[in-house]
This record gives structure tokens, sequence and C-alpha cells, in this order.
């Protein structure tokens, strides 16, 4: 064979001439294909965001539940003969057991609602924190010093007078009990709903818009239904804490969150003190500024046990230990005996102390001492970080 005549090989094997022939890897696709979506895409879309279940249907299942829950534990209770529908006294046991009823209810439906959004316990909606029972009792303190001050600047311009002392011997211990154990119940309850489950939820789904829907549709349910009772009380706090949810927005600030859902509660906790009797708008005005210092409290010490305290305590000294009105009522069982006496605008009037003009430099002495005291540079920023997405995660293990 000549050396440049073509080499001819040997045929090959049947299998192996049919195998196919081995071709050059291909590149990568530029652009893959997108996953084709799944049936109901939409719908889950409208229940579940990348922190779970929405913020909106947390509130409504909550609220739900809540409603659900307090026809049941009512009904036990009225058939057990503990409460009385249509009694007005405000005693300590009537007082006790009716508050009962609505820490029942909250505990009952923030428990389901921990279960629904994979949360460890109902603490998780602002409970864990650093030095939880110090901080409760601090708060406690904070309270009780609070309203004795605020009694104090009333007696000392003339605007409140002392009577007799309405309690004496084992009663005195007996009724005070009965009245701290009634308003830590208060605490609970009241701060339960706004500063721990709303304030928590809220945090994680809402924004300016929102906020700005929420605060409208509650003054305007206020122009609709209410012809006083303090309604310009939470007209003038939705409009002092607009401006400041504003600017947070604007500079996308972190925590623009947290504010804007401290504003919306503490605006809807002087909207729920409209319906109490006496109220007028310097004590609507306090209440949500009250509840705007709680807000500030959880921010601070990580948790509303501080705040859950000064409630109780702010609660237990007006009505039973000075035995003035709290938010138009006065209460049978109480130690001290005092009234308001002179102008309304100074002594409260029917309202109370908490009615008087003097109470809004009280509450802002008590958020200045907040502010001081927990510092949390000094602290070491252990208030919640509401900055970042594992903060509110349901699995994440600070929930």
């Amino acid at each position: 064979m000549h050396p440049l005549d073509p080499e001819i090989q040997p045929p090959l094997p049947e299998a192996l001439a049919a195998a196919p022939t081995p071709s050059a890897p291909q590149p990568p696709e530029l652009f893959p294909p997108a996953p084709e979506p799944r049936p109901f895409d939409w719908l889950i879309w409208v229940f579940v965001g990348k922190q779970g279940l929405r913020a909106g249907w947390s509130i409504v299942i909550f609220a739900i539940l809540a409603f659900l829950i307090a026809a049941v534990v009512g009904f036990a209770f009225v058939k057990l003969n503990l409460v009385h529908p249509g009694t007005v006294v405000f005693t300590a046991r009537a007082a006790f057991f009716g508050e009962a009823i609505m820490f029942l209810t909250v505990a009952g439906a923030a428990s389901l609602m921990a279960l629904i959004e994979r949360r460890r316990t109902l603490l998780a909606y602002n409970l864990i924190g650093p030095r939880r029972t110090l901080n409760f009792f601090a708060g406690f303190a904070a309270g009780f010093l609070a309203l004795s001050l605020l009694v104090g600047a009333l007696a000392s311009g003339g605007w409140i007078h002392f009577g007799p002392v309405a309690l004496s011997g084992a009663q005195v211990f007996k009724y005070g009990a009965m009245w701290a154990a009634a308003f830590l119940l208060v605490g609970c309850f009241e701060e339960g709903v706004c500063r721990c489950f709303l304030l928590f939820t809220l945090t994680r789904g809402i924004n300016l818009w929102w906020a700005l829907g929420i605060e409208a549709a509650l003054c305007a349910s206020l122009l609709v239904r209410v012809r006083g009772n303090g309604a310009w009380g939470v007209y003038v706090f939705a409009l002092l804490g607009l401006l400041p949810c504003l600017l947070l927005h604007l500079k996308k600030a972190p925590s623009a969150g947290f504010w804007q859902a401290a504003w919306v509660t503490s605006t809807f906790f002087g909207y729920v003190h409209t319906g109490n009797n006496g109220e007028n708008p310097i004590g609507i005005f306090a209440a949500a500024f009250v509840g705007f210092v709680f807000c500030v409290s959880v921010w601070l010490t990580g948790s509303a046990w501080w705040g859950i305290g000064c409630h109780a305590a702010w609660d237990w000294a007006e009505t039973y230990f000075y035995g003035a009105a709290d938010s138009g009522n006065v209460a049978t069982g109480h130690f001290l005996t005092t009234g308001p006496t002179g102008n309304a605008l100074w002594s409260g009037g029917a309202d109370g102390p908490e009615g008087s003009l003097l109470v809004i430099g009280i509450i802002l002495l008590l958020l200045a001492a907040l502010l001081v005291i927990y510092d949390r540079r000094k602290l070491g920023s252990q208030g919640p970080d509401f900055r970042t997405w594992e903060s509110t995660n349901p699995n994440h293990p600070r929930s």
C-alpha cells in the first residue's frame, strides 16, 4: 500500500456502528425558561408574603378568634354567676371577673395565632426580652409615682380635695389586693392587644399609606358615631403623628415600620377609650399619648412588661389608693377619697386626674425618665430590632 493512500479501517461491529456519535457540549441557555405558574399562585400571594401570613389577615383572624372566645368565656362566666350583665356598679369583684374574660380572650386568641403563624409561643408577641421581671416592677413603680405626682400637682394648685379615709384595718389589704389583681388583668389585656399583638403584627406589615388609611378610618368612625366623649383627643393625636411618620417614610428609615405601628396602635388606644363615661378631649389625648410611651418602652426594653406594670399601677393608684375617678368611673372599696374642685380644665372634672391638662406634663416626664433610664446606647441596643427580615420571620429564634 502506498504511504499516501488512506488507511482502510476494518468494519465496526454492528452494536458500535449503531451507537450515536457524541456531540460537543452545548453552552447553557442565556435565558432559561421560567417555571410554569402553579394553579392558585395568585391566591397564595394574597394571603402569604415573605414573612408568612400577611399582617392584615393576621389581625382579621385574631379579631374573629377573639370574638368567638369572648362569647364562649362570657357565656360560661354568666352561667357560673361570676358576672352579671347590665350591672354598672364599679366593684373590685365585677372588675376582676369582667377583665378576666378579656384576658382569657386575648390570651386564647394570641395562642391560636402563634400556632397559625408557627411561632413558638404567644410570648413572641413582644413579651420576650431581657430582665422581664425587673422591667415589670420598674414600670409598676413608675406608674404609681407618676400618678402620685399628678395628684400632688393637683393638690398644690387647689384642684383636688381630700376627704376621709374610706377603709380601715384588714379592709385596706383586702381591697388593695383585689383591685391589684383586677388592674393587673387590665394591664395584661389592654397591653396584650395594643402593645403586644397589634404592635408586633403591624410592625412587620405596615407602611405609611396603610397607616394613613387606618388613621383616617378611625377618625371618620368617630365623626359618624361619636358626638363628644373626647373625640378631639383622637383627632389631635392622629394629626401630631403624621409629620414624624412622613419624615421616617421619606428617609426610608429602617425603624419606620415600628413607629408607624406605634402611631396607629396609640391612636387606636385613645379611640377605644371614647366609649368610657365622662371622658373629655384631654383624657382621650392622654390615653393615646401614654399608649405611645408604652410603645417607646417596648422599643427600649425589648418587651411590653414595663408598660404592663406601669399601666396596672397607674390605674390601681388612681382608682383604689387615691379613690379618684378613672375615666369617669368612681370605684367602691377605695382607700383614700378625693374629688375635683375648681376649673375642670385643671381638675379634670368628671374624668378624674387623667382629664386634667396637667396630665400631659406628667406623661412627658414619664417619657423623659424612660428615655434616660433605658438609653439603648448604654444597654447595648437591647430593644427589638425590626430592621431585618429575620427579626419578624415566624421561624426565627427570636420569634
